[in-house]
């Protein structure tokens, strides 16, 4: 069982939550970590790059000049590749970089990645925020009394409009709920916090 204490907007603890590690796939997997790593970059990739192919250059197909008696290297057409503003001889070419896991797999790598946050006690849990309104301020503020001076993933357990506007300008801040968790997002930030209704969300 993990300890997990929670806080209170004051940066106090309150309370902690027992976590049972089993109910996260009782040990981190680190080689489908890597898998899941591997696969969210490289669904990133565009791979929409293009280069024209020699028969792709505008220009006459007509050689240069002829073969022999000039004194001059042999040379065909203007588009060749060895010759300015001709096409390239090996020319690239649209490719999907996409890569899939299983579902299976993917929630399990991010079961993995939370609960190697929860051993390296990079999860921060707050009890509630009571922000009514829009302001950074008080979010800043919150941050402040936790310690939290890294990367942050906030995982909403919601719809909170005023909560998100609050954070969302945050340096380094990145939002999203906790039914959308995944492994990169996980991974790529120092800190995970969350409420403790979305700790129990994740671990119901």
């Amino acid at each position: 069982m993990i300890e997990v204490p929670v806080y209170n907007n004051s940066g106090q603890e309150i309370e902690t939550i027992q976590v049972d590690e089993n109910r996260l796939g009782g040990a981190v997997r680190k080689n489908l970590l890597k898998q899941a790593l591997v696969m969210y970059h490289a669904n990133q990739r565009q791979g929409t790059v293009r280069t024209l192919a020699r028969g792709e250059v505008e220009g006459s197909t007509r050689k240069i000049f002829r073969q022999k008696g000039t004194g001059n290297a042999r040379q065909g057409a203007i588009r060749q590749p060895v010759r300015v503003g001709g096409g390239h001889a090996k020319q690239k070419r649209p490719k999907d970089w996409r890569q899939a896991l299983p579902k299976k797999a993917r929630r399990l790598a991010t079961s993995s990645a939370i609960l190697l946050k929860l051993q390296a006690k990079e999860v921060k849990v707050v009890d509630d925020f009571k922000i009514d309104k829009a302001k950074t301020k008080q979010m800043v503020a919150v941050y402040k009394a936790l310690g939290i001076d890294r990367s942050c993933l906030f995982a909403l357990d919601g719809k909170n409009e005023a909560l998100e506007k609050s954070a969302r300008n945050i340096d380094r801040t990145t939002l999203t709920t906790v039914s959308q968790l995944n492994a990169w997002d996980i991974l790529r930030n120092r800190i995970l916090l969350v409420t403790k209704a979305g700790l129990q969300q994740i671990i119901a």
